[in-house]
């Protein structure tokens, strides 16, 4: 059975540009986004990880280390990461760890258990390595994306899932379609209106089962 929400993430130690790392103990009490990538070098990845470097600031305020995942060297990304610098015009700053071995891929299922990469390998040997995990503190699975090679990651989205996975973890609200920081929120039915009221002040009550409240602090 693959990897759910909610499930413990798959711990792993590995090589990374930024020495070695045991992921559990790495994550720390911090939030990370794990990202893959079928290969270094690569046009759209080159494109992603530049959009990841321009947003440290923002991953930083939220407590949130990210960690590259790319199925070739380290010594390969630590010249990619130049290109990375070159086109986004700022360091790329965070580790990418060295999973030739396929180990952290079959661990988060990103590729079929039997998979192969042959010497010479070329991108499409490794297409389903384009994955977005967003783990928590507490090591589970909060939010799980799969993206084909030709589409580039939306940063913006993961960063408005990132805030919405914050914003709820551990209570009694959800977030609506679309929703950004600041915007109102969804009560969860588990709290009558009253219970709602005096945890979120006045609610704005579309449907029984739909309650919208203030986006709290």
């Amino acid at each position: 059975m693959g990897l759910r929400i909610n499930d413990i993430a798959p711990d792993f130690t590995t090589d990374s540009t930024e020495g070695q790392i045991r992921f559990h103990d790495w994550l720390g009490d911090s939030y990370a986004i794990l990202f893959s990538h079928p290969k270094d070098f690569t046009p759209v990845c080159t494109t992603e990880f530049g959009a990841v470097a321009q947003l440290a600031g923002e991953f930083e305020k939220r407590n949130t280390k990210v960690l590259g995942v790319s199925v070739d060297t380290v010594e390969e990304h630590k010249k990619w990461k130049r290109d990375i610098a070159q086109f986004a015009g700022t360091p790329a700053n965070f580790a990418i760890i060295d999973d030739t071995s396929l180990t952290v891929a079959k661990a988060y299922d990103m590729l079929p258990a039997e998979a192969y990469l042959p010497d010479g390998r070329t991108p499409a040997d490794s297409a389903t390595v384009r994955t977005v995990f967003i783990v928590g503190p507490d090591k589970k699975i909060k939010l799980m994306m799969i993206y084909p090679m030709t589409i580039g990651r939306n940063f913006a989205e993961i960063l408005r899932a990132l805030d919405a996975i914050i914003k709820t973890d551990g209570q009694p609200i959800a977030t609506p379609a679309n929703w950004v920081p600041g915007q109102d929120v969804i009560v969860a039915l588990s709290l009558d209106d009253k219970a709602a009221e005096a945890k979120y002040g006045p609610l704005d009550i579309k449907l029984p089962y739909l309650r919208f409240a203030k986006d709290p602090a």
